[in-house]
């Protein structure tokens, strides 16, 4: 299965029997349509994802990056004490494209400086001929 949609939340990275890791993660996939009234419509499926192969890549995976997933899908059913029998979809993960990333919170002050820096660094242009 191929899907693409956005992280829910920053991606977790889970210990398992002996050295193995996962990381595990949610994606939403947005639905957008417009009924015969010409309303606008919009539902929403959550996918919770594994993903075995490289923990290096969950520091990537963070609120809001949109990515797309490849790999073997399917459906899970459970017992809710609140709401009865309920659903969920789960990924199994083979590939993961990022689209775009979200840029994780750093401090304000060394971004600032970052800034400060940048924009200091550039020659006096006094001299040119243009």
């Amino acid at each position: 299965m191929l899907f693409t949609g956005r992280l829910t939340a920053n991606a977790a990275i889970n210990a398992v029997k002996g050295d193995k890791q996962v990381i595990n993660f949610t994606v939403a996939i947005n639905q957008k349509w417009k009924n015969k009234a010409g309303e606008k419509k919009e539902k929403t499926a959550f996918v919770d994802c594994a993903y075995w192969r490289n923990s290096g890549i969950a520091e990537y995976l963070t609120k809001g990056a949109v990515v797309e997933i490849s790999g073997w899908m399917e459906a899970q059913g459970y017992q809710s004490k609140k709401d009865g029998i309920r659903a969920r979809l789960i990924c199994t993960c083979d590939t993961i494209k990022l689209f775009s990333l979200v840029a994780k919170a750093s401090d304000p002050t060394e971004s600032a400086e970052k800034r400060a820096v940048t924009a200091g660094t550039g020659k006096d242009d006094d001299d040119l001929p243009f």
